[in-house]
């Protein structure tokens, strides 16, 4: 059964950091795509960036350029997402999610942990 499980969220000030992770199982990650989307109230779910799991290459909505990071860890078959400089801008809900392919489209992505709140705060 595949399971993906994100935390980390929470609340923070405007300018503070926090890291998320999605803990993965039930996959082979050989060739997965892992990747980050968002969804604030009232809008549609957002790309937030994604990671090939065997190479590490990233990629990265603008809105986030510079300030989030995603990693993975093979060990604990974890992904992160660290964010940096948030702002109140970042407030949604954050989904982990997993792709065949290299994507950025939320239909692409058929497995989805269950979300994490962030709030940023101003």
């Amino acid at each position: 059964q595949v399971q993906l499980v994100e935390s980390g969220g929470g609340l923070v000030q405007a300018g503070g950091s926090l890291r998320l992770s999605c803990a993965v199982s039930g996959l082979t990650f050989s060739s997965n795509v892992m990747g980050w989307f968002r969804q604030a109230p009232g809008k549609e779910r957002e790309f937030v960036g994604c990671i090939t799991w065997n190479g590490g290459s990233t990629y990265y909505a603008e809105s986030v350029k510079g300030r989030f990071t995603i990693s993975r860890d093979y060990a604990k078959n974890t992904v992160y997402l660290q964010m940096n400089r948030l702002t109140p801008e970042d407030t949604a809900v954050y989904y982990c999610a997993r792709s065949a392919t290299w994507e950025m489209v939320p239909s692409k992505y058929h497995y989805w942990g269950q979300g994490t709140q962030v709030t940023v705060s101003s």
